[in-house]
């Protein structure tokens, strides 16, 4: 983690380069495809549990019934709007079982974070002044907090750097997702932002509740659905109308807000899926517990049959980043387009450095019975 605080650090000074902006997620744009993986689509259907609830549900929470479904998606790069990343780490698609959970129907709110905040004083890592223990050779004007945020292009650019469109912002944090000149006055219902896993983790555990694992945020995101690319069903724009909050226009040059918003979006705005989940594709992308693997679905297979509530593997590796541990983030967000990224599409995986955050980043969370 040092080595992605070390990047926001660099970032901070208005002088330097943006040399390594390590710590925000981008998918396996550019990969080659992993030969040992196979694009072969597994044509078998979700059989869900028992629907019936144990109890009443928790305020704001979905009953998600688990059950067996088939994890992953195929190479999107042939579909209408698939996008130009053919998503190897998404493969092969696998055979998983999930006991049920209980789910939040949204994103965390920055209502809902704020009274965690009011009620235990946490104070988020985008707000916290780096120490010059830990960063002995960073200038200590450096030194300050901030986090990442998005940064139209003033003009079209080519898509293979992304370090041309995200900048490292001194004073951006959840209560000013954009920098200090913005703020969550009047935002009460959009999802809470600029949050690291850590933050997340801290909530959950104040809340009594705790953040999904990969496998149950897909078996909750597909919504009892089998087999589809998105979480509404086969078409990205059903009956001609956008179905979540992605980047229409051109990326990363102009949001045209084709689907009824520039940039983020409140909760609950599009129609919910199959289990009354709102947001499970764009808006903003969300932390999953498991770390991340792009040849982690590979060792499920692999050891054959049906993965059973799969918790993901014992540590992380990126072969973009090696020396970076990252988890796993799902859903995509509003900045996600058929141009460069098409995470939206239920699934597909996302990943992300444990201690950095970003203006479309934030989480929802599960929990397996009332009584926790």
């Amino acid at each position: 983690m040092r080595g992605a605080r070390s990047v926001r650090i660099a970032l901070a000074a208005a002088a330097s380069t943006i040399i390594a902006l390590t710590a925000i997620w981008r998918g396996v744009l550019n990969q080659q495809r992993n030969p040992a993986v196979s694009p072969h689509r597994v044509e078998i259907a979700t059989i869900p549990n028992t629907p019936q609830a144990p109890g009443p549900a928790p305020a704001g929470m979905i009953w998600i019934p688990g059950g067996e479904f088939s994890m992953g998606t195929e190479d999107p790069t042939d579909m209408v709007c698939g996008g130009p990343d053919s998503m190897p780490d998404a493969r092969p698609i696998h055979r998983v079982y999930v006991n049920g959970f209980w789910m939040d129907a949204t994103e965390v709110t920055n209502d809902q974070f704020e009274q965690f905040v009011a009620a235990t004083g946490y104070v988020t890592i985008a707000e916290r002044k780096p120490s010059q223990a830990d960063f002995p050779d960073a200038p200590p004007g450096n030194l300050v907090p901030g986090s990442v945020v998005f940064k139209p292009t003033v003009e079209p650019v080519p898509l293979n750097n992304h370090l041309q469109w995200w900048d490292y912002v001194p004073g951006a944090n959840w209560r000013h997702p954009e920098g200090p000149a913005s703020n969550i006055e009047q935002r009460g219902k959009y999802p809470v932002v600029q949050i690291a896993y850590a933050d997340a983790e801290a909530f959950t555990e104040w809340a009594k509740k705790r953040l999904p694992t990969e496998a149950e945020w897909e078996f909750a995101a597909r919504g009892g659905l089998s087999a589809k690319p998105y979480a509404w069903g086969d078409d990205l724009k059903p009956g001609g109308k956008w179905a979540a909050n992605i980047y229409e226009g051109t990326f990363p040059v102009n949001d045209t807000g084709d689907d009824g918003f520039a940039g983020i979006a409140p909760v609950a705005q599009f129609a919910a899926n199959g289990y009354g989940l709102f947001d499970v594709a764009g808006n903003v992308w969300e932390w999953c517990s498991d770390w991340y693997r792009p040849d982690y679905y590979q060792t499920l297979a692999t050891a054959g049959g049906i993965a059973r509530n799969p918790k993901g593997p014992n540590d992380s590796f990126d072969p973009s980043e090696p020396t970076i541990p990252k988890h796993v983030q799902r859903g995509g967000s509003f900045l996600c387009t058929d141009q460069y990224c098409t995470r939206y599409m239920v699934g597909t995986r996302g990943k992300g450095e444990p201690s950095t955050a970003s203006n479309h980043l934030g989480f929802r969370c599960v929990k397996v019975s009332t009584g926790l």
